[in-house]
């Protein structure tokens, strides 16, 4: 009696020791899946264009900026993605155009510090292009838009790093957010042109 009393508790003891290394294992696929990959802002920029005085484009770039992207699959068509530009690092290279840029005619960046995206779907186009559909917040509005992304590969870096690339475009219509200050010119049309294309090239590093 107490020999087999004896042996049902190894037998318990393997079994529960087997179910400790099994939920072990799924925690460890589960944290590592949920880590995802990180921005390498150094590789990375965000960059807008509009036209101005209608026959010609005016650029910028924000330079404060972080991101979350989210992918288990190799494809990248489960791929999601989270990015808050901090709308205070505008820069055109023109210092009173961006405190200008920074006022309540355009972004009003003390009331409204930061602009974001959250993505909500994603479609494969091929293997190397995709739609990314999300929400762009700006200026206290949000409103859905959709991305072009381009897949430019998957690299291994010199310190054993997976890194990938991608730029993705959209254009959006600034009024739609409330960012509607113009100039009417003599010659007729506007100082500002109210579609702005806007460019992320992104560079990420698998953690």
């Amino acid at each position: 009696m107490l020999y087999l009393t004896f042996v049902l508790q190894i037998k318990r003891q393997k079994k529960i020791k087997k179910l400790f290394i099994l939920f072990a294992g799924l925690s460890m696929a589960v944290a590592t899946s949920a880590q995802g990959w990180t921005l390498d802002k150094t590789h990375s920029s965000i960059n807008f264009s509009v036209s101005h005085m209608v026959v010609s484009e005016a650029t910028g770039k924000f330079t404060d900026f972080s991101g979350e992207v989210k992918s288990e699959k190799a494809d990248f068509s489960d791929l999601s993605v989270n990015f808050t530009i901090k709308v205070a690092s505008v820069n055109t290279d023109d210092e009173k155009r961006d405190g200008h840029l920074k006022s309540a005619d355009f972004f009003d960046a003390a009331k409204y510090p930061e602009i974001t995206f959250r993505s909500t779907a994603i479609k494969k186009i091929n293997d190397k292009k995709f739609e990314l559909t999300g929400d762009l917040t700006m200026k206290g509005v949000t409103r859905k838009v959709t991305w072009d992304v381009k897949y430019n590969g998957t690299v291994k870096d010199p310190y054993g790093n997976n890194r990938a690339g991608f730029k993705a475009t959209t254009t959006i219509n600034r009024k739609d957010y409330g960012v509607s200050w113009n100039k009417t010119l003599d010659a007729g049309g506007v100082a500002v042109g109210d579609d702005v294309t806007i460019t992320v090239n992104a560079e990420l590093v698998k953690k």
